[in-house]
């Protein structure tokens, strides 16, 4: 009966959530440093459908300046809940993000490499986008390695290693660095912003996070049987070895993406996940849109609130931080029963 319960509410959910994900963005949209009203809004979409786009400040900002930050917002941030579901499902571990096989870090590391080089943007990208790949490379390779030990706790723990790893090659850079010109763009890149993302940037993560979500809808089913340990999932007929190298390399492609145009934002993949599963349970099926929906919708609001504060933007990693720190404890306190 509470099954039957949670599929009928997560019928209006899922729904109610997507509504909720619109709104934000029109909110992301409207509000800043200058405020657009909502019939300026509607005019200027309607302009935008019919051809005529005169260039105004109100459409020079909705179009050319939030319109991608906002969009970025939706993009990053279903991202990163999604590949929170992914890596809390598959390990078992409700402690799990997508920074657990160094993703993160490794992204984090390329990026600090093409900004101490005084490498273009792109090249900025592309290396966080190769080194949060490298970094889940190398780890898998440590789990192949080591034989006769749990294969989930290898990863888990080889990631910490290569994460640690990754963090302290990032500290040697900021210390390489030129501190008046190299060293404030790099503890602002790793902080995490989308204010600098423009719209070439979402031409080239948005294949790769839709090339990432296709094995994770087409093997919903499958991931859900992983969820419940290898031996369960082998006597229902599937490959758990083969499903987790696939699931992982999905996950990672997806947070990899983000991750080089965004920087480091913390806690979305963490707290949005929990948040998703009490409203709609474990079901991956329902789940993963959830997440996805919620993540998009927390990560403009509060990139709005970043940009809205003060004259100075605060950088994401710090808000995620403060808002997600206290929320998570909660969680940890209304869960201390468990966790399914």
């Amino acid at each position: 009966m509470t099954a039957q319960r949670t599929a009928s509410r997560a019928s209006w959910i899922i729904p109610g959530l997507a509504l909720l994900a619109l709104a934000v963005a029109v909110v992301g949209l409207t509000v800043g440093a200058f405020p657009v009203t909502l019939d300026g809004f509607f005019r200027a979409l309607q302009n935008f459908w019919s051809g005529d786009l005169p260039q105004t400040a109100e459409q020079r900002v909705l179009f050319g300046i939030r319109g991608p930050r906002v969009l970025a917002g939706l993009i990053v941030g279903a991202s990163l809940a999604g590949a929170g579901v992914v890596y809390q499902g598959l390990f078992r571990n409700p402690l799990v993000s997508p920074d657990v096989l160094g993703v993160s870090a490794g992204a984090g590391l390329g990026a600090v490499i093409g900004i101490f080089l005084s490498l273009p943007v792109f090249a900025i990208q592309m290396l966080a986008f190769g080194g949060g790949l490298a970094t889940v490379g190398l780890v898998y390779l440590i789990a192949v390695a080591v034989r006769g030990r749990d294969p989930t706790l290898v990863l888990v723990l080889g990631g910490v290693v290569v994460g640690a790893l990754a963090g302290a090659a990032i500290s040697l850079l900021k210390i390489l660095a030129d501190p008046y010109d190299q060293l404030p763009a790099i503890s602002f890149w790793l902080l995490g912003s989308l204010a600098s993302v423009r719209g070439g940037d979402l031409w080239n993560v948005t294949p790769a996070v839709a090339i990432g979500l296709v094995p994770l809808v087409l093997l919903r089913w499958q991931i859900n049987v992983l969820s419940l340990g290898d031996e369960e999932a082998k006597s229902l007929g599937v490959e758990s070895g083969r499903l987790r190298v696939i699931v992982i390399a999905a996950a990672t492609l997806i947070t990899a993406s983000v991750v080089a145009i965004s920087g480091v934002i913390g806690w979305v993949g963490l707290v949005i996940p929990h948040i998703a599963r009490m409203l709609v349970g474990p079901n991956f099926e329902r789940l993963l849109p959830a997440a996805m929906l919620m993540g998009a919708s927390y990560l403009v609001l509060v990139d709005t609130l970043a940009r809205s504060l003060g004259r100075i933007e605060v950088p994401l990693g710090i808000l995620t931080a403060v808002v997600g720190a206290p929320f998570f404890l909660w969680l940890l306190w209304r869960g201390r029963h468990g966790w399914s």
